[in-house]
């Protein structure tokens, strides 16, 4: 199993949920300097101190993940700064958690911007250095949602539908090239950051943070493909290929509760 003694990782979305226990998670493993970039200027900061605090190495960059200017402008003053990246995370996401017809276009924009595009225009940022390096690590956040069409998820399910599959495509051209960079993918269940609250789940367990954070670190050291959270999730598409829709649609989405466990949604205040 690889180890992350000295790694630089790249967290988006990292001053908070899941991406701050990655980063808190990856500095007890052994990276040697944890780059958040986050909209969140309050947060990142008590982030960071905290880290500091720890006498862990930290950084960040307010960063608007919908503006690729901003992701250009910050990828070079971190190049300026000599800041070189070995572990990419596309972490920060988005839901609206309405019905298709509710949804503005700002809304449609918004999740297109932050959950496909941002991660797309990330690594093509740092890509290339890592090719020339001849290692890295891309590390996607997609979601189960990428596996399971669902009620008042219908663009946030396109955007990690997308992302999905980016994330592996690119995975193979690294392959093919012998570039020596891993890509792994991660489609986790609703996790309880907050992003999700309101969801209910009467037979899957909704994850826990600190569980779903130690396994995408365990990922990325063993070099792993695909995560997929909890361990029923790699059923999903076997079962879509196997039943007729209807019957999916009855198993999945209606005793399993899949399709009605947005219907009280409150997503973070």
């Amino acid at each position: 199993m690889r180890q992350l003694d000295g790694a630089t990782v790249l967290i988006t979305g990292g001053a908070s949920g899941i991406g701050r226990l990655m980063g808190r998670k990856f500095l007890e493993d052994g990276a040697a300097h944890i780059v958040i970039w986050d909209v969140n200027q309050q947060a990142m900061n008590d982030t960071i101190a905290e880290w500091s605090a720890a006498g862990h190495v930290a950084s960040g960059y307010v960063v608007n993940l919908a503006d690729p200017e901003a992701i250009a402008k910050t990828a070079a003053e971190m190049k300026a700064e000599a800041i070189t990246v070995d572990i990419l995370v596309n972490n920060a996401g988005v839901i609206v958690g309405k019905t298709f017809v509710d949804h503005t276009d700002a809304d449609i924009a918004l999740t297109i911007d932050v959950n496909v595009l941002a991660p797309i225009y990330m690594t093509k940022q740092f890509l290339p250095d890592m090719i020339a390096r001849k290692r890295g690590h891309i590390v996607n956040i997609a979601s189960a949602a990428a596996l399971v069409s669902n009620p008042k998820m219908s663009v946030y399910c396109g955007s990690k539908w997308a992302v999905t599959g980016w994330s592996d495509s690119l995975r193979i051209e690294m392959e093919q090239a012998k570039t020596g960079v891993k890509v792994t993918t991660v489609n986790p269940f609703y996790i309880n950051t907050g992003m999700f609250d309101g969801v209910r789940s009467p037979f899957i367990p909704i994850l826990d943070a600190d569980y779903v954070a130690r396994r995408i670190i365990a990922a990325v050291k063993s070099d792993r493909i695909f995560l997929r959270l909890p361990s029923i999730i790699n059923f999903v598409p076997l079962l879509r290929g196997i039943l007729p829709v209807r019957w999916f649609d009855r198993i999945g989405g209606e005793w399993l509760g899949i399709y009605h466990s947005m219907d009280r949604f409150k997503g973070r205040r």
